[in-house]
């Protein structure tokens, strides 16, 4: 496979002992790591960031609508801590200050 991409240089920290901060951490705090160094967002997590985004330009009942089912889905997905509630057009301002990112 490294033959095919070609990079045929040496990896990153070939040849070296791993971090004491390795070895302090169980097999999917090590994913977690290498995951969020390279980028990557948990579903839940792109989908808290889209509604944020409609949040911040909603406007008519039928916005609402569609960003309720989206919370909806957001909350089956996240941890139960960071459940959020449905909005409404009367709590939109309080809902903006809740979804800001």
């Amino acid at each position: 496979m490294l033959k095919n991409s070609g990079d045929q240089g040496p990896l990153k920290g070939q040849g070296k002992p791993l971090s004491q901060d390795y070895f302090k951490r169980d097999v999917f705090q090590n994913f977690e790591k290498v995951a969020r160094d390279a980028g990557y967002l948990p579903p839940w997590l792109q989908l808290q960031k889209e509604i944020s985004a409609l949040v911040r330009t909603c406007q008519t009942d039928e916005e609402v609508n569609v960003i309720n089912e989206k919370i909806k889905k957001h909350n089956v997905q996240c941890p139960p801590p960071m459940q959020k509630g449905f909005i409404s057009l009367q709590n939109l301002e309080r809902a903006k200050k809740i979804w800001e990112e």
